[in-house]
């Protein structure tokens, strides 16, 4: 069966599905027009009756002889992919008038904050990290390492690093502090989209702080934690220089 992609499908085809998905009943051309031409669509007749004819075909819908179509398994999981679809583009929307708020300024004072208290969390972690601890970070690392290579966002899996380093310095007063300056899950998926745009790598600078703790070096994981919050804070002046030059 030919894969159909959801940037191929065509408007009246989704508005279809999206109403016989809402019926438990075989819907008939004559009513799918009137319920069509309601929604902004004017068609005729025997226009939907092609239309229906060519989903028909695509395995979209099924036809129970005069009685009208029910929306296949097919349509169902094409549907559902059309509104994942749809919903991340507004999120990215969205996004991108996030990221364009931000002043420059204020993530780089928000980064060098974070250098100075998470090269002590770091050194700190390397210490007193436990085996069960440095697992769990093993484990988020490989993730972000997983979905970093299908080109995926891992801002999730970002925050849960840096939370387990945290946690592992046996230090509340500095993972506070850290939990204030970095603002929650967004200003990890503003600094992803950032790297992504000036082709940076988070997974790359994870694996080497995490092999410091491993080795119980705190220098080492501190030395990694620098040059991690520093390659993000030249990510940042670089993406700046590149939407400056594209205006």
């Amino acid at each position: 069966m030919d894969e159909i992609k959801v940037d191929e499908i065509k408007k009246h085809e989704i508005e279809v599905l999206r109403i016989l998905n809402n019926e438990s009943a075989p819907v008939g051309s004559g009513q799918l027009r009137k319920l069509l031409v309601q929604r902004g669509f004017k068609l005729s007749e025997a226009t939907v009756g092609r239309i229906l004819s060519e989903m028909d075909q695509k395995n979209l819908t099924i036809k129970y002889g005069y009685r009208g179509r029910l929306i296949s398994e097919r349509g169902r999981e094409l549907l559902e992919a059309i509104d994942h679809n749809t919903q991340l583009n507004l999120n990215s929307a969205r996004f991108i008038r996030i990221l364009n708020s931000q002043r420059q300024e204020d993530l780089i004072d928000m980064l060098v904050a974070r250098r100075a208290i998470e090269r002590e969390l770091a050194s700190l972690a390397a210490v007193k990290a436990t085996d069960a601890e440095i697992s769990l970070m093993e484990a988020v690392l490989r993730e972000q390492e997983r979905l970093a290579a299908q080109n995926e966002m891992s801002a999730e899996q970002d925050a849960r690093f840096h939370r387990l380093i945290a946690t592992a310095a046996k230090n509340k007063v500095l993972a506070a502090a850290l939990d204030l300056i970095r603002q929650g899950r967004q200003m990890s998926m503003i600094l992803e989209y950032i790297r992504r745009e000036v082709r940076g790598t988070l997974a790359v600078e994870h694996a080497r702080i995490l092999r410091a703790i491993i080795n119980r070096d705190p220098a080492g994981a501190e030395q990694a934690m620098v040059d991690h919050i520093e390659s993000l804070i030249s990510d940042v002046h670089k993406y700046w220089r590149m939407t400056r030059l594209e205006m």
